[in-house]
Order: structure tokens, then sequence, then C-alpha cells
């Protein structure tokens, strides 16, 4: 799991919009975005160790490329991810980071992001 809060944090602030939304989204299939704890280091351990669980490698799978599990571990945690910017920040709670989780690497990897915008008016 890779925290890429930072990254989006500045890439928000860099556009300059400050009432919003920012999309994220991953365009490979083994690999997902979540939202999380970013405090503690053992959480992120425990989310991978129960998505082993949920998905192991050696499960009855049929995919002959050997990678069902990363597949299914994608499905999982989703591949998009929406927050809202106010005040030219991207608003998370007190403990939450936002993770680019990687089920069959290393690989290049990347996250797409969109900022948009929100209307003015009264």
């Amino acid at each position: 799991m890779v925290d890429i809060t930072g990254r989006v944090r500045s890439l928000v602030e860099a556009s300059r919009i400050t009432q919003g939304l920012c999309s994220l989204f991953v365009p490979h299939t083994t690999c997902g975005l979540i939202v999380n704890e970013n405090a503690d280091p053992s959480v992120a351990s425990d989310i991978l160790t129960g998505l082993a669980f949920l998905a192991p490698v050696s499960g009855p799978w049929r995919h002959a490329e050997g990678n069902s599990d990363a597949h299914i571990q994608a499905v999982l945690t989703g591949h998009s991810l929406l927050f809202p910017i106010e005040h030219g920040t991207v608003l998370l709670g007190a403990w939450q980071g936002i993770f680019l989780c990687e089920f069959d690497g290393p690989r290049k990897r990347e996250v797409w992001i969109k900022i948009l915008e929100g209307v003015k008016g009264g």
C-alpha cells in the first residue's frame, strides 16, 4: 500500500480550485484505491493480510496468468475515489489517508486525477 495522500493534496492545491471535487481512478485490473487510517502502519498490514485471506494466491482459480488473487483483491478495494474540495484542500477525516494498493507487482502504475471546480452561485 502506497500512501498517495501528499501527492493528491499537492495537485489539488496547485490547481488553485477552492471548492469542487477530486476524482481519482486507477486504470489497472490488479491494483486498487482505498481510504483508511494512515497513522498506524499496522493497519495497512492488517488490510493486506485480510485481503490475502479473502482471496489467497492458492485459491481454486482458473485464470492462466496466475494472478487471480490480485484481480479479486482489486475488485474488493475498487478502482476509483471521489473527494470534496473545500478551501483549496481535499477533505479527509483526521486519521484518513489515500492509498494505492498494489496486488501484483511491483509494476509501474498510474493514478488518474480529475479536479472539478464547484459551481458558484447563491
